[in-house]
């Protein structure tokens, strides 16, 4: 079966730090674009961080840059996005993503941010920071 199971998500005080992990199965996190992704209720998901199976540069969105870190362990076969100095902007609902069909691959590793060209999400695991 083909899936991404993310965990690590939890409560956490402003100024602290988490590491989430996306654990996949059936897919080769080497051999895809993979993307961290986030959403608060009643907001649209965006992008956070994303490492393109192109040129295999990790991308951020402005806002975590300096403080979020993606890496992707090819032995594990998994995708962390390490969290530091989180803000309470930071709440949300985490998900990890790849681009199956490699489409991204096609557009550029510009848009590997962008959530609609992602096909295969996990479940989430969710962050709270409290100020």
């Amino acid at each position: 079966e083909v899936q991404l199971v993310e965990s690590g998500g939890g409560l956490v005080q402003a100024g602290g730090s988490l590491r989430l992990s996306c654990a996949a199965s059936g897919v080769i996190v080497d051999d895809v674009t993979i993307g961290w992704f986030r959403q608060v209720p009643g907001k649209e998901r965006e992008g956070v961080s994303c490492n393109s199976f192109l040129n295999r540069k990790t991308y951020y969105q402005d806002s975590v840059v300096g403080r979020f870190t993606l890496s992707v362990d090819s032995a594990k076969n998994t995708a962390t996005l390490r969290m530091d100095n989180l803000q309470p902007e930071d709440t949300g609902v985490y998900y990890c993503a790849v681009d199956l069909n490699g489409l991204i691959d096609v557009l550029g590793p510009n848009w590997c941010l962008v959530d609609r060209y992602f096909e295969l999400w996990g479940r989430g695991t969710p962050v709270t920071v409290s100020s």
